[in-house]
């Protein structure tokens, strides 16, 4: 079951005196870059966080974001009165105001407040790693969700490249035909006496460098091993991507050896519908 990496999970606890809120949100990418912001006071958890979005996500550009909403009547930020008051007086002396401008003045100024840093409450922490799993199951049914998605077009997509491929090969006696026709009208047009059976053994050679049967099953091959692919229990974005390149390899040496109109407009349209299947199959886990 293929896994796209676009996902969004989140998670909200509500502590005695704290309002937790875990959010997690991935996009694309070939490797796993994740990009954590965790208040300063969990800063020294902030590598366990990281294993385990590692150890659920593998691979996509992931945001992580831990906000911490105070809700009780404790706090850890105070006025530092010593140096407010050493504000007030300094600004008194340069401008005219009454205490409460003084004041307002006063608390924007550095170090008007101090944080007082408390340690972790590990028990606190316990639920915290508890809403990033909830999360993490949230982004990953997420992932699910959008991979179903990405299957469906997939399949679609395969079986009109097949589709594509038997009209290909309904019309290649029409293309042999047409080629030789071309051949001997460009024979006759020299207007020399030709040696009719060294013209056919030239013909017969000639027609084998335009035979696509080599290609047409390796293509075969090739779709039916991606179709196996997206239907593994594990989802491999890499996988599928160097599938698609040996696709594309069949289709391009197909149309290669066309040389007639209606094979490659065929050809354009498989190579159209793979193109889309390559730019989705990017955001395969």
């Amino acid at each position: 079951m293929i896994q796209s990496m676009t996902g969004y999970g989140k998670s909200v606890i509500q502590l005695a005196t704290k309002k937790i809120t875990v959010e997690i949100k991935s996009l694309n990418s070939k490797n796993l870059d994740i990009n954590a912001r965790v208040p300063s006071s969990y800063r020294e958890k902030e590598l366990t966080i990281r294993k385990m979005l590692a150890s659920a996500l593998t691979r996509g550009k992931v945001d992580f974001n831990l906000y911490v909403e105070m809700t009780g009547e404790e706090t850890s930020t105070q006025i530092n009165e010593v140096v407010v008051n050493q504000y007030m007086k300094q600004l008194a002396s340069v401008v005219e105001a009454d205490q409460i401008e003084l004041l307002k003045m006063a608390i924007k100024m550095p170090d008007a407040l101090k944080t007082t840093r408390e340690e972790i409450d590990e028990n606190e922490f316990a639920e915290i790693l508890k809403a990033v799993k909830e999360a993490l199951v949230a982004i990953n049914v997420y992932r699910s969700d959008e991979g179903e998605v990405l299957k469906t077009d997939f399949l679609a997509r395969v079986t009109i490249i097949e589709n594509r491929l038997k009209e290909v090969l309904e019309i290649d006696s029409q293309r042999i035909a047409n080629v030789k026709e071309r051949l001997r009208t460009a024979v006759n047009d020299l207007h020399e006496k030709v040696d009719e059976n060294r013209f056919e053994q030239e013909l017969i050679y000639y027609l084998e460098k335009y035979d696509i049967t080599e290609e047409k099953v390796r293509l075969e091959n090739h779709l039916n091993y991606f179709r196996e692919a997206i239907n593994s229990d594990e989802s491999n974005g890499k996988k599928l991507g160097f599938i698609t390149q040996e696709i594309g390899r069949e289709i391009n040496t197909i149309g290669s050896k066309s040389n007639f109109a209606p094979m490659q407009q065929l050809v354009v349209q498989m190579k159209d519908e793979l193109e889309k299947i390559k730019e989705q199959a990017l955001n395969v886990l």
